[in-house]
C-alpha cells in the first residue's frame, strides 16, 4: 500500500468534482489500494484564501475538510519536525504552503502528488501529474 499526500490545488479539483482533476488522479484515488493524506497546512492554505473575499475563490473549508474525510483521506498535522525541514529546503518554490507540502513528503516520508511541475525539482517524492 502507497501512500500519497495531496497537494492542495488537486484536493480542491477533487472535492469540488473539477474536470481539471486528471483522470489518472481520479483512479487512483478510487482503487482502494492506497493512502490518501490533506496536509493542515493545505486547509489552511484554504482558508486564508477564501478570508480574503475574491470572488474567484469561494471556499467552506469545514466542508471540504468533511469531505476529503468522508471520503477516506487522513488528515496530516503539520508539525515542529516539518516545520525544521522546509529550512533545509532550496530556494525553488517561493510558495510557503508548497515548501510544507514538500517538506512533509520528504519527513514521512509519502509522495507528493502535485500538478505544480516546479516542485519535481525537490526530491524524488514528488509526482507531477
Amino acid at each position: 500500500m502507497s501512500r500519497f499526500l495531496v497537494d492542495t490545488q488537486l484536493l480542491l479539483w477533487n472535492v469540488y468534482g473539477s474536470r481539471k482533476l486528471p483522470a489518472r488522479v481520479a483512479r487512483l484515488f478510487q482503487d482502494g489500494r492506497h493512502q490518501f493524506f490533506y496536509s493542515a497546512a493545505s486547509i489552511w492554505e484554504i482558508a486564508i484564501k477564501a478570508a480574503r473575499g475574491r470572488e474567484d475563490f469561494v471556499a467552506d473549508t469545514a466542508a471540504i475538510r468533511d469531505t476529503l474525510e468522508a471520503n477516506g483521506f487522513h488528515e496530516l498535522q503539520v508539525a515542529a519536525e516539518h516545520a525544521v525541514a522546509v529550512s533545509s529546503l532550496p530556494p525553488i518554490h517561493a510558495d510557503p504552503f508548497d515548501r510544507m507540502l514538500v517538506a512533509q513528503s520528504i519527513v514521512e516520508p509519502m509522495a507528493l502528488i502535485t500538478s505544480d511541475e516546479r516542485l519535481a525539482a525537490y526530491a524524488a517524492t514528488i509526482e507531477v501529474v
